[in-house]
Parts: structure tokens; C-alpha cells; sequence
């Protein structure tokens, strides 16, 4: 296992990570630039469906981050990559916001809203999810259309607070059409992280995923042996971890330990 400093590409969450609201967390921007410095090469992957990766892009430069656009994957353009590549066919009734539908429009995905064509329903987090689109995705389930999660997160975190995320949706249209879902594309899917490992043409060994939440971040890492490296500024609290069988690699304090000659590995 290399020290934090020794890795070759860094992979890091946004929400609870990098940021908490509109507020840049604690040691950040040193830390980006310093190993931008040394060379190093990062992804920022986030389950976000409700910003595309444009608008990711302008709030980490908003937040006075370097960043390019080719260094952003959300779960709404994975969602959007996973269906054009495996479906091309595809006619999507996507229940979500304007950066899920706009991702799918990117890679010209068909949509629908007619839930008696639909090939699939594609299921974000959508702060007006309400009575009519149960419906509408429980009818296009009972016509036969797949059901797809873009993330697997039951909430989101804000500063203070915490909204409903996708799993809530899905799980509410998993009640009405009596159906599962049949695939989910966010971290920590093997469908993610094989993706970004391919577009960078990294080894698994030489990556750091980096994240505060254990069921997707964490887990990314350690269902696709990727090293990782829990940032308690987020979801995850270092008490939570003895509910786990497998611990991260390492777990820090905020992002400005990262690149510690010797970084303080959770012990229990």
C-alpha cells in the first residue's frame, strides 16, 4: 500500500469532501494544489443527478478550485454514458431534474414521457417527486420497462441538514409497480469505477478514492480494489466504521492530512 502521497490519481467526492453547501471544507484548496504541483491527476466523482457536470465544474472554479471538465463524473452522466453504450435502442422515462435529462440529451438518449413506450425508467433525485410520478413509472414498469437507480443514496447531506436522495424515489416506485430495480449506476457500482478507471487508463493499486460516505465512496474502493480514504468532514463518523466488516485504508480528520508523510490509519 503507497503513503497518500505516493499515488498516481486521487478520486474525490464532492458533497461532505470537498464542499458542505456553498462552504469549501477545511484544507481543500491547499491540498488540490499541492498535488496538482507534483503532477498528480484526480477525478471528481459525485452522485449528484441534480447538476450536470458543467455545473459541478463551475462551482468547484466558483469555490477558486482548479478543475476541468473532463475531470467531473456525476451519476447522472454515468446514467447517461451506461445507456447509450449498453442500450442504444433505449426510450427513457426519466423521473429526476433538468441535469438528469439534460445528460441523456447529451448523449442523444431517447426520453419519453408516454409511460406506454418507455424501455426504461431512469430514477434520480427529484425535489418534486410527487403522486403523479409514481405513477407514471409504475405504469411503465407494468408495461415492462426496467427500472435503473442513477445512485443508490437514500439522502443527501447539507450544511446542517439532509434532503431525500434517489433511493428514496426508487424505492417508493419499487412499492407502487411491486417491481425491483434492475441496475444501479452510481458509486459504488463496478459499471462506475471500471468507466473511470478506463478513461484514465489508471491500475487500480495506483488510484485513492477519497470520500465521506461509506456505502458509496468507501465502498467504491473496496468492492473494485481501489485503495480509499474516509474524510470525516461528511456522513460517515469514525464510530460508525465498527458497524462495517472492512475498514478504509485510511481515515482522516479533514483533507489537509492527505498528504501526511504517515497518514493516521483508522484503528478501531
Amino acid at each position: 500500500m503507497p503513503e497518500a502521497a505516493g499515488f498516481q490519481a486521487y478520486f474525490f467526492d464532492l458533497d461532505g469532501t470537498i464542499f458542505l453547501g456553498d462552504r469549501l471544507l477545511p484544507g481543500v484548496r491547499e491540498t488540490l494544489a499541492r498535488l496538482r504541483e507534483q503532477g498528480k491527476e484526480m477525478m471528481f466523482l459525485s452522485n449528484t443527478t441534480t447538476r450536470t457536470r458543467t455545473e459541478c465544474l463551475d462551482k468547484l472554479r466558483g469555490l477558486g478550485l482548479e478543475a476541468s471538465l473532463d475531470e467531473v463524473v456525476t451519476a447522472a452522466y454515468m446514467a447517461a454514458v451506461y445507456l447509450s453504450e449498453r442500450s442504444p435502442a433505449a426510450n427513457v422515462l426519466a423521473i429526476g431534474e433538468h441535469a438528469l435529462c439534460a445528460e441523456l440529451d447529451e448523449r442523444h438518449v431517447r426520453r419519453t414521457t408516454d409511460p406506454a413506450e418507455a424501455t426504461h425508467v431512469l430514477v434520480g433525485m427529484d425535489r418534486r417527486f410527487d403522486y403523479g410520478k409514481i405513477h407514471l413509472a409504475m405504469t411503465a414498469m407494468r408495461n415492462g420497462a426496467l427500472l435503473i437507480a442513477a445512485n443508490p443514496d437514500p439522502y443527501c447531506p447539507l450544511d446542517g441538514d439532509a434532503v431525500p436522495d434517489t433511493w428514496s424515489m426508487v424505492k417508493a416506485i419499487e412499492a407502487a409497480s411491486e417491481g425491483t430495480v434492475q441496475t444501479v449506476i452510481g458509486k459504488p457500482s463496478a459499471y462506475y469505477a471500471n468507466k473511470v478507471l478506463q478513461w484514465g487508463n489508471w491500475r487500480r493499486g495506483h488510484c485513492l478514492m477519497v470520500g465521506d460516505r461509506y456505502e458509496t465512496d468507501m465502498l467504491l474502493g473496496i468492492e473494485n480494489g481501489i485503495p480509499t480514504a474516509l474524510v470525516l468532514t461528511g456522513v460517515t463518523s469514525a464510530s460508525d466504521l465498527e458497524r462495517y466488516p472492512d475498514e478504509p485504508d485510511y481515515a482522516i480528520g479533514s483533507l489537509d492530512e492527505l498528504l501526511a508523510l504517515q497518514p493516521r490509519r483508522y484503528n478501531g
